[in-house]
């Protein structure tokens, strides 16, 4: 070997210790928040979980547990839509994006104090609201039920971490700007937007009449799709191609995939509200719009297949890979579900029928809570030091979750439908459909129980993470023997 090509090796391995080292600096720095936010999440994960039990089994025993009035169904389902909202949801997805534009901007993170007073105030509001929402002070407008004394903490909380998030991106390494801070950074100023409009209008400065209903589903279908979805898909941008050690397929798809997101989710929500007393090119935009869809999932689904294409076998070893993709794929299904109930035709049978339950649970947990699984499964190791200590608990998760979800959006789906079907024959009487629903409500129920018993398994092996538990490992926890494929040793 000649002396140019020793020094061309030393200044690699030297480029790359750096590169290692500037990392594992970072991760350091991300430590309390990120551990703080992945906590409380699963926490709230644990107690959504166990309203949403009740809710499903009240849903088929109408009189089980009716003795106490904070546990009637009108103040179960609220509070199990907004711990898992407000409580799993939004912490999972504010760890999730601060700990990526740290790593995108190449910087340790920058006042740190402020984000964990944010996680201090989000937690409480959280609290508050939700047992306002058990003790019957509930505004009683979906997505929006916490009084006003708990959504102004949410609100602060979030002014902190949207102040953050620009903090850290101005004090960003000079370079590229990679389209996962694109997402990250229009979800965190995106979000305060919807919240604040949102409960100005419905609970502080109330607007009449259907405008209300306007308003409400603006926001539903937003926060969805313009908070959630933006941080899942950076997500899905920086794991799928960190854990295969490829570049993503198409800088330009990413562009497309990002800007239609933008210009074509805000219009969403409006055809809800069909049939309702609604100016018609309102919901007739709200269509189009909802149909438009299909550009940004689709460039979104063909440029993850590509980048993943002859590279699937690192499915069958890698945990973080597993959950990334499933939810991949599942926001494909959801946002195609979404476009087609949108079609007045298929509207008229699905609408007020289990069919839409089915569909945001396929939107806001096999898509959306996957993707945060797979997130919070590579995540934590860099942060805490440590691997995770089983992955047989691992596998275990995934399997309970897969199915149950799986099981859960089926049986709504099928039953929505013929529910739907029955409501529009009149020769059904009302009764009588609700009977045809019941079969496919207990089915619903079995699937929760899928789920309840894979939250369990995650939250233990978080616990044994966050203490060390067994023995140090040399390299990733993964399925099994790694064999020829190239993983996550390359997502250091």
């Amino acid at each position: 070997m000649n002396p140019t090509t020793q020094e061309e090796n030393h200044a690699a391995v030297s480029h790359a210790e750096r590169d290692r080292l500037e990392r594992a600096a970072i991760d350091a720095s991300t430590r309390l928040p990120v551990i703080l936010f992945y906590s409380s999440a699963i926490f709230w994960l644990l107690v959504g979980t166990v309203f949403g039990l009740l809710a499903a089994i009240k849903m088929n025993i109408p009189t089980f547990l009716d003795q106490w009035g904070w546990l009637t169904f009108g103040r179960i389902r609220p509070a199990h839509l907004n711990a898992v909202a407000y409580g799993w949801a939004s912490p999972a997805a504010i760890g999730t994006g601060l700990w990526l534009m740290a790593r995108l901007c190449r910087t340790p993170l920058k006042h740190a104090k402020l984000l964990i007073s944010a996680a201090v105030f989000w937690n409480l509001g959280v609290a508050i609201g939700i047992c306002a929402i058990l003790a019957g002070d509930s505004r009683s407008i979906e997505w929006l039920e916490f009084p006003n004394y708990a959504s102004g903490l949410l609100f602060i909380s979030y002014g902190l971490i949207s102040v953050w998030a620009v903090v850290m991106f101005h004090f960003r390494q000079p370079g590229h700007v990679y389209v996962s801070q694109w997402y990250i950074l229009a979800a965190f100023l995106w979000f305060p937007w919807l919240y604040s409009t949102s409960n100005l209008l419905l609970n502080f400065e109330q607007i009449q009449g259907g405008a209300q209903g306007a308003v409400n589903w603006w926001f539903g279908h937003n926060v969805l799709g313009l908070w959630f979805t933006p941080i899942a898909l950076a997500t899905i941008y920086y794991l799928i191609p960190k854990v295969l050690g490829r570049p993503i397929h198409s800088y330009y798809l990413s562009i497309l995939g990002f800007w239609t997101l933008a210009l074509f989710y805000s219009w969403n929500g409006m055809h809800h509200l069909i049939g309702g007393p609604f100016p018609a090119w309102m919901i007739s935009a709200s269509v189009v719009a909802s149909v438009m869809m299909v550009v940004p999932v689709i460039t979104t689904a063909v440029n993850f297949h590509m980048t993943t294409v002859g590279h699937f076998n690192a499915l069958k070893w890698s945990p973080t890979l597993r959950f990334t993709v499933f939810g991949a794929v599942c926001y494909t299904l959801a946002s195609g579900q979404g476009s087609t109930m949108a079609i007045p035709s298929l509207n008229v049978i699905t609408h007020f029928t289990h069919y839409t339950i089915g569909h945001s649970h396929l939107g806001m947990y096999a898509f959306f809570t996957m993707v945060m699984y797979g997130a919070i499964y590579y995540i934590m190791p860099r942060v805490v030091g440590w691997e995770w200590p089983s992955s047989r608990l691992i596998r275990w998760h995934f399997w309970l979750v897969a199915i149950g979800i799986v099981f859960m959006v089926i049986v709504l789906s099928v039953g929505g439908v013929l529910q739907g079907l029955a409501l529009l024959n009149p020769n059904v009487t009302f009764m009588k459909s609700l009977e045809i629903a019941r079969p496919w409500l207990w089915m619903r129920s079995g699937s929760g129980i899928l789920l309840t018993a894979g939250h369990i398994v995650f939250a233990v092996n978080f616990t044994l993470l966050l203490l060390k538990f067994g023995k140090r490992r040399s390299g990733p926890t993964l399925f099994g023997k790694r064999a020829e494929v190239e993983s996550e040793m390359h997502a250091v």
